[in-house]
């Protein structure tokens, strides 16, 4: 496996390995090596690590508030991306080769983003190995979302084409939802057949999704509590919800709220000041990463979770994990109307209408003032989880599809959680 991400922190990769290695497979991981001091090389869970140094090449979040230094950053950033991704592609290529010798191998499996390792895959193809591609991002849609544009232009252009070829050179594609799959299918020209969907499905067994007691200094607020947990980038909607906050405050006359923004990211700098400007330092608090116990513990905590992801070409069809993760919690959720949010809620959230901040407050405030509905929300969700979407049912198409790609015998005879959920 090929990911240009933490191990085995990264929760949707470990979860794959660890599943193919329960199910026979020998799994061996190449991924970054991260500012924790981890080895070069171990054994994680039966999985074989192997980790490369990171190279990062200027700060992607510097703040610039002129034009000039806005295009200045914007450059550098986008140098810098370049530059990683070809150390990273071409790092996987030569670990790629020394494990090939050292020990062998039968497929190549990539995670992306970014897409620029499939060219590993490709060449390992041409030798009679399998190439898998895990579709997790779409890079066309993730640079339209960053730019605020609904229409492409030459770097559009660029990346659809290494999308195509991407998905084109793979024997075996996995996607996320059903989106992702008719896109692998439209714009890829794979053959359904070879196409599976593996959704981002929690672990139910884990210990952090077992609820604890209310954090106390939480609850001796005596206030609603609103959770907030997940990256914080230009696209994932949080300065939405920090307007939206406003409006809750000051249109709608509540005070009787306050909201914890779990994560970190690179808007962050611009969210806090953004929450300054708006007086609403009393209301809220970033808590930036936080360990386990204390996330399960605010979780525990939250009366409402939120989903600020905007309408954009990303978000319209891409499948959000903290959603999922509320849910584990049997908590509501407040979200835009997005086509896969509703797809994998169902239910479990209140639905406004895509990027009205006004809407949105209005939600939050129906469910405050709502006790029974706020837990019919949560036990809906939590029982969806444990019936169709949890790890442990989703994760058996990852398992059809790999006994499928090398002619196994299939020993899962019913999908996990496909179109009609």
């Amino acid at each position: 496996m090929l990911l240009e991400n933490h191990f085995p922190e990264d929760v949707r990769v470990r979860q794959e390995a660890y599943k193919l290695v329960e199910y026979g497979y020998q799994v061996t991981v190449l991924a970054q090596l991260s500012e924790k001091g981890q080895a070069r090389k171990e054994l994680v869970n039966g999985v074989t690590v192997y980790r490369i140094p990171l190279l990062e090449i200027f700060a992607k979040s510097a703040p610039a508030n002129s034009l000039p230094g806005k295009i200045y950053r914007k450059l550098l950033s986008t140098i810098g991306y370049l530059a990683e991704y070809a150390y990273f592609t071409s790092a996987c290529f030569v670990y790629s080769c020394y494990i090939l010798f050292k020990e062998g191998f039968d497929a190549i499996h990539l995670h992306n983003p970014p897409n620029t390792p499939f060219v590993v895959g490709a060449f390992f193809r041409l030798l009679g190995k399998k190439f898998v591609f895990d579709h997790h991002d779409l890079a066309p849609e993730l640079y339209l979302s960053r730019v605020g544009r609904r229409e492409g232009g030459l770097v559009y252009r660029a990346l659809m084409l290494e999308e195509k070829l991407c998905l084109r050179s793979a024997n075996l594609v996995i996607s996320t939802n059903e989106s992702y799959q008719q896109i692998a299918i439209q714009r890829g020209g794979k053959y359904p057949e070879n196409v599976f969907v593996v959704r981002n499905g929690p672990d139910l067994s884990r210990a952090m999704f077992q609820p604890v007691p209310p954090d106390p200094q939480l609850q001796a607020m005596g206030k609603k509590i609103l959770v907030y947990l997940g990256v914080m980038g230009p696209q994932d909607g949080v300065d939405y919800l920090v307007r939206a906050l406003k409006e809750l405050r000051d249109t709608l006359g509540r005070n009787d709220f306050y909201c914890l923004i779990i994560g970190k990211g690179e808007s962050v700098a611009g969210l806090k000041q953004l929450a300054a400007e708006l007086g609403l330092n009393d209301s809220l608090r970033f808590t930036g990463f936080v360990p386990t116990a204390d996330l399960v513990r605010y979780l525990s905590s939250a009366d409402i979770c939120l989903d600020p992801n905007p309408s954009s070409p990303l978000n319209d069809v891409s499948t959000w994990v903290k959603v999922l993760e509320y849910m584990a919690f049997a908590k509501p959720v407040v979200s835009f109307d997005l086509k896969e949010t509703r797809t994998s809620a169902g239910k479990a959230a209140l639905y406004v209408e895509p990027n009205n901040e006004l809407a949105y407050a209005k939600a939050i405030a129906a469910l405050m003032d709502d006790p029974a509905r706020r837990e019919a929300m949560g036990r809906f969700g939590r029982e969806r989880l444990e019936k169709q979407l949890s790890w442990a049912h989703v994760s058996r198409n990852l398992i059809i599809a790999y006994d499928r790609l090398f002619g196994h015998p299939e020993r899962i005879t019913t999908p996990g959680a496909g179109p009609h959920l």
